[in-house]
């Protein structure tokens, strides 16, 4: 032996190279320079080396010898398992492999080459010294250095060479001394949500290290062990919360050609962010609530209004189930935001009657359509979320908007912000347009469109589809409630926002309160009259006021006010006949009644005692007395 290394005496010794490398150069030891791979190296010869130096290495090459004779496996003589063993070995050798880097890789394929070159110029008779010096000197490395590779590949199948002939550097394994306090303040200061810097958590470590003592590495080293040490995702959990833990898995891809045509819809609300002035002069963003077809995407019926409410909702589905059919399966928001709103919505406060509460999922229900509850505000969970993000392009930002556009967030607002508010009736125009853009916008490139528009492909699908109808009672149900309208009591009218609802089978229900069944979105549509128990009585259709001087809808009126005086006459008529009065008008003259006697007779006789005359009539009474005896004289 020619010598030790420093790293072998360092082993030995059970120090770090550096101490044992500053030692040698300290006291000077005995060395002899090597060429070796890489450039030179220093060998220690044992027999120079300090007693207590030399010791330390017997001691180890004693335990080694030992561990090696330990560790020797007994005689094997079952081939199955020395082929177990061997493949067991190369999966090892081959799952190192695949880590590696390219460069790695590359090398070790060149080294093999040149190996399997050596191979093919002995088979063609040069001596193995021969052919080695020849394939070295073509790729510029030593004879050596090839019997080198060939000792590691020897006993190996040409098929597992490449992992056995792959550099195995590691670089410095050694780390940096950090005290554990230390390193478990600065993860206590780093994982937190306020998300602070790398840096002012190092600049508030260093402070503490002063105080307390303790030793800290720089703060790339920090940062490395930061990524070698703290799994990704729980530094996303710890940083950022679990939202964005949520996000940083993988999306389902849901394949929606599983359906056909309105087999299944979804539906929510969306907030425009554009500024919108009411009939009233009040200013606000506008809502929509839509329905959509899953298996095409295509936007099947929407409403709009100044809030996301059941009247929305509710009108939306009425919209949706009165055109297309009755869905199998619907998809709404469970969120607070959207599914609260479906009971009261603030309707109650905003009408002058009573708005009875009916929740547009009982409607879904009766109609024996299957509810799922998604998510709220989770995107992948409703289809129509993209949609929304189409319509704040060519919608909100239209030039139609330009002015009024308020951006997404408050941090996005645009320099001309609030300058202007779109009429609702011009907005409301602009949105009909924009969704029926976007359902016949060609080129979709869904598995379901493949390149047709939305309109396209729910046409070809609902032509092959079995839908369900709703009857006109469904469709009634679905309508907006009112109670307590009081009809009129001369004519039996409604009168409904400022319009005129009649029909004659009002009539008969003049001046009491009756349910209104509408759709407050077009009033000039017929009503639906309910008794207060729920009772259907009639459909009313509006009364259009006419113009004072327009004589073609006074005639109209007037003929059919006659022929409805002329049909109630008829019915007069058919209910009474004439001779049917004759028996209760017959008129008698009624018997003479016999005197009654009394039971009793009694005497009259004179008052013992004269009355007394008021004071101030005795003139009157003497008149009387005397006319009084005058008649008796001429009798």
């Amino acid at each position: 032996m020619k010598g030790l290394t420093i790293a072998t005496i360092a082993t030995a010794m059970g120090l770090d190279r550096s101490r044992v490398l500053k030692r040698a150069q300290e006291e000077k030891w005995v060395f002899a320079t090597e060429r070796c791979q890489g450039g030179r190296r220093n060998l220690y010869p044992i027999g120079p080396l300090p007693a207590d130096v030399r010791d330390k290495v017997d001691s180890a090459a004693a335990r080694l010898a030992l561990e090696t004779v330990a560790s020797q496996p007994a005689a094997n003589d079952d081939p199955v398992a020395e082929a177990a063993a061997a493949s067991t070995d190369a999966a090892v050798g081959w799952a190192w492999f695949d880590r590696q880097p390219q460069v790695t890789k590359d090398e070790a394929r060149r080294k093999a080459d040149a190996l399997d070159a050596v191979a093919a110029l002995v088979e063609q008779g040069m001596p193995l010294t021969a052919a080695r010096a020849t394939v070295a000197k073509t790729i510029g490395d030593s004879a050596r250095t090839l019997i080198r590779w060939s000792g590691k590949v020897k006993g190996l199948p040409r098929a597992d060479w490449l992992p056995a002939l792959a550099d195995q550097y590691c670089g410095s394994t050694r780390t940096a001394t950090c005290t554990p306090e230390a390193w478990e303040a600065f993860k206590a200061d780093y994982l937190r949500q306020e998300q602070p810097t790398a840096a002012s958590c190092y600049y508030r470590l260093q402070r503490a290290a002063a105080t307390e003592g303790w030793t800290i590495p720089s703060l790339k080293t920090i940062e490395r062990r930061i990524e070698t040490e703290i799994p990704k995702p729980v530094l996303i959990l710890m940083r950022n919360g679990p939202e964005a833990l949520k996000r940083s898995f993988p999306h389902q891809t849901r394949d929606r050609s599983c359906f056909v045509a309105m087999q299944a819809v979804n539906a929510d609300g969306h907030k425009f962010d554009v500024f919108a002035k009411w009939p009233d002069g009040t200013i606000s963003r506008p809502v929509i609530v839509a329905f959509q077809d899953l298996y095409s995407g295509k936007i099947l019926a929407y409403r709009m209004g100044r809030t996301e409410s059941a009247e929305l909702v509710r009108l939306a589905i009425r919209d949706m189930v009165g055109r297309w059919g009755i869905p199998e399966q619907c998809y709404l928001d469970n969120g607070r935001n959207f599914a609260s709103k479906w009971i009261t919505g603030g309707t109650a406060t905003r009408f002058r009657f009573k708005v009875k509460d009916d929740e547009p999922s009982g409607a879904l229900t009766d109609l024996r359509v299957k509810i799922h509850w998604t998510t709220p505000y989770w995107g992948q969970a409703k289809p129509i979320e993209r949609a929304w993000l189409d319509f704040t392009d060519v919608i909100s930002r239209h030039p139609v908007c330009a002015g009024a556009y308020t951006g997404n967030n408050p941090m996005a607002k645009p320099e001309n912000y609030g300058s202007k508010a779109v009429p609702i009736a011009t907005f409301e125009a602009l949105v009909a347009q924009e969704i029926a853009a976007h359902n016949a916008r060609p080129g979709r490139r869904s598995p379901t469109c493949a390149g047709r528009s939305l309109d396209e492909t729910f046409a070809e699908s609902y032509a092959r589809a079995v839908v369900r109808r709703a009857t006109e009672e469904q469709l009634r149900m679905m309508l907006l409630a009112g109670e307590g309208l009081s009809l009129s009591r001369q004519s039996g009218e409604l009168k409904l926002f400022g319009n005129r609802y009649w029909t004659e089978a009002l009539t008969r229900h003049a001046g009491r309160k009756m349910v209104v069944r509408f759709d407050p979105g077009n009033l000039s549509e017929p009503v639906h009259i309910y008794t207060l128990d729920g009772r259907y009585v009639a459909t009313a259709d509006r009364m259009e006021a006419a113009g004072f001087d327009d004589v073609a809808a006074a005639k109209s009126h007037a003929r059919a006010r006659g022929d409805y005086m002329r049909a109630t006459k008829q019915a007069a008529a058919a209910q009474v006949r004439m001779d049917a009065l004759e028996p209760v008008a017959r008129v008698a003259a009624p018997e003479p009644e016999a005197p009654a006697k009394p039971g009793v007779v009694r005497l009259h006789t004179k008052s013992a005692r004269p009355t007394a005359v008021p004071e101030g009539q005795t003139a009157d009474v003497t008149d009387l007395l005397a006319a009084g005896l005058a008649r008796m004289r001429s009798a």
